[in-house]
Parts: structure tokens; C-alpha cells; sequence
């Protein structure tokens, strides 16, 4: 008559409890917001290069009483390749209104051919394009990767933070009624 080893079924038993416990964190999905320690701080004031610009022309995103939209995004990035329609839409929109110079890209990790080709194919919705080739801008802002937007206020301040591509809904509800402020 064989012997039963209560050790082998604890184990077993409790590394399905641990699977159990693993598919739960997975069902809930990605989280919605993600900690931003940088919110209500200042944007940084880190100099980049400006796509498409002489090499030594080097610039920040301004306070100059305007908000901005900054979108971190990179060529190589699928989920920024899906929110540019929305992005170009949300140019266009602003341009209609006087408020075109609102809306800034931030290339990530990426290099100036494949940014202007991205740009190139599926158009440019940017008043300029910051470029951060080494991520510094992005580790200052603690951007967990692309694509990441921010909603800088008039005075300078990181007022709002969206984590992977955006949706209309962001667009419409987080955005729009600070980026048309006068």
C-alpha cells in the first residue's frame, strides 16, 4: 500500500493558490492611473533638441502663460502610432481655435530619421518636437515608457498625466477643458 506524502499535496496546493492569485492581478487589467510623483511640480526644465532644427538650437517646453500638451511618443512605439489620429484631430481642432502652438511631442529613444518618417507617414501634430534621445527628459518626468502625455498649466506645473495611448474619452474629459482655456 503506498503512502501518501502530505508535503507533495501542501506544495501543490498552495502553488495553486499562488496561480490563483497571479490570474486574479492579471483579470483586474492594467491600472488606469499610475502614481505621478511629478504632478503639480514644475515641467523640467531640461534643454532638448528640436526635430527638423540645427543641431545646436537647444529649447525646453515653455511657461509662457499658455498650457501645453506634451506627448512622449517614439517611432518604434505601436500604441503612439494608434493615438496620432486622435492627436492630429485634436491639432486641428486647436488651430481652429487660435490655439495651435499647444501641443508639443517629446520623441523618446528614438532616432531623427525614424521620428520624421513616423511624422512623415501619418502627419505632425506638433507645434515643435522636443527630441530626448538618451531619456533623460523622460526619467526627470519618471515617464514609464511611451506613449505618456502631459498636461502642463499655464504657470509651467505638470498638471495632469495620462499613461498609454490616449482615447477620446481622455481627450474630451481630462484635456480639452484646460487646453482651451484662454
Amino acid at each position: 500500500m503506498k503512502r501518501r506524502r502530505p508535503g507533495l499535496w501542501l506544495s501543490g496546493l498552495l502553488l495553486a493558490g499562488l496561480l490563483a492569485l497571479l490570474a486574479a492581478a492579471l483579470w483586474q487589467g492594467r491600472p488606469r492611473t499610475l502614481p505621478a510623483a511629478r504632478l503639480g511640480a514644475a515641467f523640467p526644465a531640461l534643454p532638448r533638441p528640436v526635430l527638423g532644427r540645427a543641431p545646436g538650437l537647444l529649447q525646453t517646453v515653455v511657461a509662457d502663460g499658455q498650457p501645453r500638451l506634451v506627448n512622449l511618443w517614439a517611432s518604434w512605439c505601436g500604441p503612439c502610432r494608434q493615438e496620432q489620429p486622435l492627436l492630429m484631430a485634436l491639432a486641428a481642432r486647436l488651430r481652429a481655435k487660435g490655439q495651435g502652438g499647444r501641443l508639443v511631442g517629446l520623441n523618446y529613444r528614438d532616432t531623427p530619421q525614424d521620428a520624421t518618417a513616423f511624422l512623415a507617414e501619418l502627419g505632425n501634430p506638433f507645434a515643435l518636437t522636443l527630441v530626448d534621445v538618451d531619456g533623460r527628459l523622460a526619467i526627470e518626468l519618471g515617464a514609464y515608457g511611451a506613449p505618456e502625455t502631459y498636461l502642463v498649466d499655464a504657470e509651467g506645473h505638470i498638471a495632469f498625466r495620462h499613461v498609454g495611448a490616449l482615447t477620446q474619452e481622455v481627450i474630451d474629459r481630462d484635456l480639452l477643458p484646460k487646453l482651451e482655456a484662454p
